[in-house]
Protein backbone atom coordinates (compact mmCIF):
# COMPACT_ATOMS: atom_id res chain seq x y z
CA UNK A 1 0.00 0.00 0.00
CA UNK A 2 1.16 3.16 -1.27
CA UNK A 3 2.03 6.51 1.50
CA UNK A 4 -0.65 9.11 1.51
CA UNK A 5 1.54 12.28 0.28
CA UNK A 6 1.61 15.75 2.32
CA UNK A 7 0.62 18.79 0.53
CA UNK A 8 4.36 19.74 0.12
CA UNK A 9 5.45 16.88 -2.27
CA UNK A 10 1.51 16.23 -3.90
CA UNK A 11 1.98 16.32 -7.78
CA UNK A 12 -2.08 17.71 -7.69
CA UNK A 13 -1.08 20.59 -5.28
CA UNK A 14 2.02 21.58 -7.02
CA UNK A 15 -0.48 21.68 -10.56
CA UNK A 16 -2.80 24.01 -8.43
CA UNK A 17 0.68 26.29 -7.70
CA UNK A 18 1.28 26.02 -11.50
CA UNK A 19 4.48 24.14 -10.33
CA UNK A 20 3.65 21.36 -13.00
CA UNK A 21 1.57 22.20 -16.56
CA UNK A 22 -1.47 20.48 -17.16
CA UNK A 23 -4.64 21.21 -19.72
CA UNK A 24 -7.08 23.04 -17.52
CA UNK A 25 -10.92 23.07 -19.01
CA UNK A 26 -12.22 24.87 -15.94
CA UNK A 27 -11.60 26.84 -12.60
CA UNK A 28 -13.12 28.61 -10.05
CA UNK A 29 -11.82 29.69 -6.66
CA UNK A 30 -12.71 26.53 -4.83
CA UNK A 31 -12.04 24.00 -7.89
CA UNK A 32 -9.05 23.48 -10.77
CA UNK A 33 -10.22 20.92 -13.67
CA UNK A 34 -7.82 19.57 -15.81
CA UNK A 35 -7.87 16.37 -18.62
CA UNK A 36 -6.08 13.02 -17.35
CA UNK A 37 -2.58 12.47 -18.70
CA UNK A 38 -4.23 8.48 -18.86
CA UNK A 39 -7.67 8.95 -20.00
CA UNK A 40 -10.19 5.91 -19.72
CA UNK A 41 -12.79 7.64 -21.85
CA UNK A 42 -13.25 10.24 -24.73
CA UNK A 43 -13.65 12.68 -22.18
CA UNK A 44 -11.87 12.01 -18.46
CA UNK A 45 -11.12 15.28 -16.64
CA UNK A 46 -10.23 15.12 -13.08
CA UNK A 47 -11.79 18.12 -10.66
CA UNK A 48 -9.47 19.05 -7.55
CA UNK A 49 -10.27 21.08 -4.65
CA UNK A 50 -7.71 23.60 -4.27
CA UNK A 51 -7.10 22.85 -0.31
CA UNK A 52 -5.51 19.62 0.08
CA UNK A 53 -7.26 16.61 1.22
CA UNK A 54 -6.37 13.12 1.07
CA UNK A 55 -9.34 11.52 -0.06
CA UNK A 56 -13.37 12.58 -0.93
CA UNK A 57 -14.19 10.90 2.63
CA UNK A 58 -11.79 13.45 4.66
CA UNK A 59 -13.04 16.13 2.08
CA UNK A 60 -16.84 15.53 3.01
CA UNK A 61 -15.77 15.15 6.69
CA UNK A 62 -13.85 18.60 6.80
CA UNK A 63 -15.23 20.46 4.14
CA UNK A 64 -18.67 19.31 2.84
CA UNK A 65 -19.18 22.86 0.88
CA UNK A 66 -15.71 21.60 -0.43
CA UNK A 67 -16.86 18.61 -1.32
CA UNK A 68 -19.92 19.84 -3.09
CA UNK A 69 -18.24 22.40 -5.28
CA UNK A 70 -16.01 19.45 -6.52
CA UNK A 71 -19.54 17.99 -7.48
CA UNK A 72 -20.68 21.08 -9.18
CA UNK A 73 -17.60 21.67 -10.79
CA UNK A 74 -17.85 18.20 -12.28
CA UNK A 75 -21.43 18.99 -13.60
CA UNK A 76 -20.13 22.11 -15.11
CA UNK A 77 -16.60 20.25 -16.90
CA UNK A 78 -19.72 17.68 -18.55
CA UNK A 79 -21.93 20.52 -19.25
CA UNK A 80 -19.05 22.05 -20.67
CA UNK A 81 -17.54 19.28 -22.71
CA UNK A 82 -20.78 18.38 -24.33
CA UNK A 83 -21.85 15.03 -22.23
CA UNK A 84 -25.24 15.64 -22.22
CA UNK A 85 -26.24 12.03 -22.97
CA UNK A 86 -25.06 11.17 -19.77
CA UNK A 87 -21.06 10.91 -18.03
CA UNK A 88 -20.05 9.02 -15.12
CA UNK A 89 -18.46 11.13 -11.70
CA UNK A 90 -15.96 8.87 -10.01
CA UNK A 91 -14.29 9.16 -6.31
CA UNK A 92 -11.60 6.45 -5.90
CA UNK A 93 -11.09 6.81 -1.85
CA UNK A 94 -8.07 4.49 -0.88
CA UNK A 95 -5.37 2.20 -2.38
CA UNK A 96 -8.03 -0.38 -2.65
CA UNK A 97 -10.08 1.31 -5.00
CA UNK A 98 -7.32 2.55 -7.18
CA UNK A 99 -6.54 6.00 -5.58
CA UNK A 100 -3.01 6.58 -7.01
CA UNK A 101 -2.67 10.42 -5.87
CA UNK A 102 -3.97 11.22 -2.59
CA UNK A 103 -5.51 14.68 -2.94
CA UNK A 104 -9.11 13.96 -3.15
CA UNK A 105 -10.17 14.16 -7.05
CA UNK A 106 -13.48 13.57 -8.99
CA UNK A 107 -13.17 11.93 -12.14
CA UNK A 108 -15.69 13.22 -14.75
CA UNK A 109 -16.16 10.66 -18.18
CA UNK A 110 -17.99 10.45 -20.60
CA UNK A 111 -18.13 10.84 -24.60
CA UNK A 112 -18.85 6.37 -24.62
CA UNK A 113 -21.18 3.79 -23.51
CA UNK A 114 -19.95 3.73 -20.06
CA UNK A 115 -20.48 -0.14 -18.42
CA UNK A 116 -22.25 -1.43 -15.54
CA UNK A 117 -20.44 -3.10 -13.36
CA UNK A 118 -17.57 -0.54 -13.77
CA UNK A 119 -14.73 -3.37 -13.19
Amino acid sequence: MSKPESSADCIFCKIIAGEIPAEIVHSDESTLSFRDLNPQAPTHVLVIPRTHHENAAELGSRDPAGLAAVIAAGAAVAEQEGLSHGYRLVFNTGAGAGQTVFHAHLHVLGGRSLQWPPG
